[in-house]
């Protein structure tokens, strides 16, 4: 067997990190492209991250350069199975018992939209996009995360792909919507082994009785939301929505809560809110039923419509008849509300692997393309998390750039500076979204000095927010 040659080594931690993925690429260059994309995906950079961004070259006039035609190359061209990647990476987070899943997590189907002009790149087509708020033509992306309180992290991506682009539209085999790729997914990560207490969604997916039912088929226990005026067949002057059953529920004030729960959520930060809790019903819907109906709301007497949340779950009740037959352990009202709380983890990882990590500046148009860039983003963000729980022994302070060189040498010291932006940065600003990551970016410093041609600086990337549902 011909031996492998030896491949540059990534800077600092990230090397050790990618050299478990080294058994999947079969050649140097493959090597190479892996480390060296990772590496300007977690550098920070004050453009989009494109290809020539991640190589550090000119934008468009650094096209042609061999450090971007590499990066092309690896991307689009290069024989590499994304999935048998993104299989290592949980590999390795199930492997860490500072990131292994457990049973009381949760695993958060949602979606990504972002704008893509143009009609020849896969998936392409004109539909709702999260990042703007508003039909508008992009790629929309299904994903899954895990999360417990403390960790969260992607699972499984695949990109929606509009009825438009198969011959048959909506009734062509190869169609599927997005909800019957959250399905999948969601089955796919219970078969790579996560453990998770239930699947939560928010009213987008909640809102669809096939959404449930495939997840019940599937064996998968759920919490999801509903839309407050989400309508059900009613008798005469029974509830017919959500809002409805919240209001039949008696309420007189803290002291006498009548059908509420005194709820004590605690947020990461170590805040506490109290929230209130209630079994409803809504139709068939009830606290013995098939799908319970709970509604969760920090004042029961107003139902604030951004503090309050009407949701579905399968999971049954303490003391239930269906306890004997349910496949899942039953969860009082503060299991069901700490299950839902942590579906807004998603919500940070979006934020993380958008504005800091690239996962939508690619301009590819393939499918293949599209979703290993879509990999290598969840690697690099899966790295940070290996970083942040292994971090380096301490090394000296670099010396001044302006120091003497020692005695036989020519010149003044290079040593580059620690490059001070972070994944990230600053305060979130809402109590249920994690820190920032710190270290991982600093860690990769001295990279630009190698670079094969000096950026150039360019306006502030613009930040992508997520609307929420």
């Amino acid at each position: 067997m011909t031996k492998r040659l030896p491949c540059p080594p990534a800077p600092g931690p990230l090397e050790a990190y990618a050299a478990r993925f080294d058994g999947l690429f079969e050649t140097l260059a493959q090597r190479r492209g892996f480390r060296e994309y990772l590496a300007g995906l977690l550098l920070p950079r004050d453009r989009n991250k494109t290809l020539t961004c991640l190589a550090g070259t000119e934008p468009v006039v650094g096209a042609q350069h061999a450090a971007v035609q590499r990066l092309q190359f690896f991307l689009s061209e290069s024989t590499w199975d994304n999935e048998q990647v993104n299989a290592r990476r949980l590999e390795l987070l199930l492997a860490d018992p500072a990131t292994a899943p457990h049973g009381n997590g949760v695993l958060v189907v949602d979606d990504s939209g972002d704008r893509k002009a143009g009609t020849a790149t896969a998936h392409v087509g004109k539909q709702y996009l999260g990042s703007v708020g508003k039909i508008d033509r992009g790629v929309v992306t299904v994903t899954t995360c895990w999360a417990d309180e403390r960790v969260y992290y992607p699972v499984h991506a695949r990109p929606y792909t509009p009825a438009h682009h198969f011959p048959q539209g909506k009734k062509d085999p190869g169609f599927q919507s997005k909800l019957q790729i959250a399905v999948a997914l969601a089955a796919q990560a219970k078969a790579a082994g996560l453990d998770f207490r239930a699947v939560a969604a928010d009213c987008a997916y909640g809102d669809h009785d096939s959404f449930r039912a495939g997840l019940h088929a599937a064996g998968l226990a759920f919490v999801m939301a509903l839309k407050p005026r989400h309508g059900t067949w009613s008798y005469g002057a029974d509830a017919y929505t959500p809002v409805d059953a919240a209001h039949a529920l008696t309420w007189t004030d803290a002291d006498r809560p009548g059908d509420w729960t005194r709820i004590e959520r605690t947020f990461r930060d170590g805040h506490t809110a109290t929230w209130w809790a209630a079994e409803a019903r809504l139709g068939w819907w009830g606290p013995d039923g098939n799908v319970r109906l709970v509604v969760a709301t920090a004042d029961p007497a107003a139902l604030p419509a951004k503090a309050t949340w009407y949701l579905a779950t399968d999971l049954p009740r303490p003391g239930s008849p269906r306890v004997a037959d349910s496949p899942y352990l039953p969860a009082d009202l503060a299991e069901i509300v700490r299950i839902y709380g942590l579906r807004h983890w998603v919500e940070q990882s979006y934020k993380q692997v958008k504005d800091e990590l690239g996962w939508a500046d690619f301009q590819v148009r393939s499918d293949t393309a599209i979703r290993r860039h879509q990999t290598l983003v969840n690697c690099a963000f899966s790295f940070c998390w290996n970083t942040w729980f292994a971090p380096p022994s301490p090394t000296p302070p670099p010396a001044e750039h302006d120091a003497p060189s020692p005695a036989g040498k020519r010149g003044r010291d290079r040593t580059p500076s620690v490059p001070t932006a972070l994944l990230a940065p600053g305060d979130p600003g809402r109590p249920w979204l994690a820190g920032a990551l710190e270290h991982a970016a600093t860690l990769l410093a001295g990279l630009d000095s190698p670079a094969p041609a000096q950026r150039t600086p360019g306006p502030d990337r613009r930040r992508r927010h997520r609307q929420t549902s």
